[in-house]
This record gives structure tokens, C-alpha cells and sequence, in this order.
């Protein structure tokens, strides 16, 4: 069995609410509260859910790029929030990101070869001669050629850029890299070069990837398991093919009606959710989907479900299961 690379145990990440002139705390926006999840080596995790559900505070947080509330982060047994500034800076080679914006991301002033090669010298990896000849690797990785090495952001298409945000990624041969929203700033056609590339590299380097996306076909198409988002919180978890065919949750059962179906002749029944989504500043006592939810009961006005593995791999967060598991019996 293959054992975790990354251990999540109830990630919180609250912002504080000030107000008048003393810029008083009053509250916190919860926009992380409580998500537990494991990655295992070289696999992808999908993490799906609406604007602003959490999902990219979670990559942050992960990696310490903003500071969680509450929380275990594990990488191999390595706990990320209690390192000091030096120890999280040696354990930076292991953990990478990929941001959305490929442009704003890449500093405009620096050679792609200077860009690549910063944190080679940073982590002391490659220095002297062997330098320009590691970054001309690294770019052939990604399928650029060592003639781009001198040329500068701007003179890049998007796809070449998120290219070369990859190979910045790849140069410290990382164990795990958080890709928010890789591909959503490029083209269709782009999209499946840049995802068949880091497929590509996934089996080469067996480098596992926190896969966060809002596009259902580009989850499905690169991700072994994925989790499912609302408000913070992860409502479920499940093989990718099982969570695309037989959904339980019933918003991970709205986002997947949304899903647009190849086949013309096949005919797919739209989920359209109704009511209004809860303030994340005073969140509702029960479940957070309470009032948007088609088969709300009372119980779910008043307490708030947990996750549970209601058949092998897959677990969910909703009141209904136990409906579904006294019928089955």
C-alpha cells in the first residue's frame, strides 16, 4: 500500500473581522474549518468546489505561504507548522506551487535563465559552470530550448510561461507542488498540452500534485481522487471515477451535473441550486449547504455532519447517508 506523502488533520485558517478606529477583532471569517485529506506519492488529488469555497487558502496554508489558524501538516511525518523560519526554508525544495497567473508570477525583470536558476542557488543545489548547463535540462524538460534561456517574460506566450513556471516548480525536484488554477488563464488546446506535460513529468519524476481547479473536465482528466469543497469545509472524497458517476453529496452532485457531456445524444438532467449561500462571518449552526440544500431536515438546520467513509474510498459529509444506509439494510 502506498503510503501518504502529505497528511492534512483539521486545517483551520481564520481571518480576523476588525472594526472602528482601534481596528478591534469582532470576529473571524472562517475560510478554512476543519479539512482533513491525505495525498500518497506520485498520486494527483483533485480539489474542486464554487469561487471562494477555500480552496486555494488550503494550498497556501499547506505550504505556509499564509499561516494557518489550527492544524496538523504533515509531509512524510515532517510537521510543517511547527519548523522554524530555517528549518521551512530547507524543507521549501520539497514543496512547490504553480500559480494561475503564469505572467504575474514570473518576475518581468529577470531571464528565464536567472528565474530557473534562483532556486537552484538558493537551496546551494547546482553553482558554478554546471548552473547555466542544469537550467538547459530543465527547460528541455518542459520543451523549451536553451536558445529561450536569455529571453525575457514578456517575449512568451501564456503556454510557454506556464511552461516555465513548471520548470521553475521542477528545478528543486520536489515531492509534492500545490497547482492552483494551472491551466484556467489558457486556451482549451493549450490546457492539454500543459496537463498531458505534467502527466508526463508526474511519471517520469514521480512527483505527487495538490491538483486545485474549478473546471470539472480538467479534475476528471488529471486527477486519481478528488475532494470536494463548500465553504471551507470538505463535504467529499472519492476516487475520481466514482465521484464523477455516482456522486452522493448533493452539492458535489449539482457541480457534476454542470459537467458538460461529449456524447450530443446523451441527455444530462441540470442541477440548478436555489437559496442563499450562509455568511462565512456567522455561519449557520448545522450544515453549511442548509440553505441551499433540496433535502434539508431539521437535523441539518441544527447540527453540522462529519465526514465518513460510507463504502470503501469514499467519504461524505451529509446528514442524508444515514437515509441511504437504513435503507440498504
Amino acid at each position: 500500500m502506498t503510503k501518504p506523502l502529505l497528511t492534512v488533520r483539521g486545517l483551520k485558517k481564520y481571518f480576523p473581522i476588525k472594526q472602528g478606529l482601534l481596528k478591534k477583532t469582532v470576529g473571524y471569517y472562517k475560510a478554512v474549518d476543519g479539512v482533513s485529506f491525505e495525498i500518497n506519492e506520485g498520486e494527483t488529488f483533485g480539489l474542486v468546489g464554487e469561487s471562494g469555497c477555500g480552496k486555494t487558502t488550503v494550498g497556501k496554508s499547506i505550504l505556509r505561504l499564509t499561516e494557518p489558524t489550527d492544524g496538523e501538516i504533515l509531509l512524510e511525518g515532517r510537521d510543517i507548522r511547527r519548523m522554524d523560519r530555517e528549518a521551512l526554508r530547507q524543507e521549501r525544495k520539497n514543496m512547490q506551487i504553480i500559480f494561475q497567473d503564469p505572467y504575474g508570477s514570473l518576475n518581468p525583470r529577470m531571464t528565464i535563465e536567472d528565474i530557473i536558476a534562483e532556486p537552484l542557488k538558493k537551496h546551494k543545489l547546482v553553482q558554478g559552470d554546471q548552473l547555466a548547463k542544469q537550467v538547459e535540462t530543465i527547460l528541455s524538460t518542459v520543451g523549451l530550448s536553451k536558445k529561450e534561456m536569455r529571453k525575457y517574460p514578456h517575449e512568451f506566450s501564456g503556454g510557454q510561461r506556464q511552461r516555465i513556471v513548471i520548470a521553475r516548480a521542477l528545478a528543486v525536484k520536489p515531492k509534492l507542488i500545490v497547482c492552483d488554477e494551472p491551466v484556467s488563464a489558457l486556451d482549451v488546446s493549450v490546457q492539454a498540452q500543459i496537463l498531458n506535460l505534467m502527466q508526463d513529468l508526474q511519471k517520469e519524476m514521480g512527483v505527487a500534485y495538490l491538483f486545485i481547479a474549478h473546471g470539472m473536465p480538467v479534475v476528471q482528466h488529471i486527477s486519481q481522487r478528488v475532494g470536494v469543497m463548500y465553504l471551507g469545509k470538505l463535504v467529499e472524497i472519492a476516487p475520481s471515477s466514482e465521484i464523477f458517476s455516482h456522486a452522493m453529496h448533493p452539492y458535489s452532485k449539482a457541480l457534476m451535473s454542470a459537467v458538460p457531456e461529449p456524447d450530443p445524444t446523451i441527455r444530462k438532467k441540470r442541477i440548478i441550486l436555489s437559496g442563499e449561500v450562509p455568511n462565512l462571518a456567522d455561519p449557520p449552526p448545522g450544515c453549511l449547504f442548509s440553505t441551499r440544500c433540496p433535502h434539508c431536515t431539521q437535523r441539518c438546520l441544527t447540527e453540522c455532519p462529519q465526514l465518513r467513509e460510507v463504502k470503501e474510498g469514499h467519504w461524505v459529509a451529509c446528514h442524508l447517508m444515514d437515509t441511504v444506509e437504513r435503507a440498504a439494510e
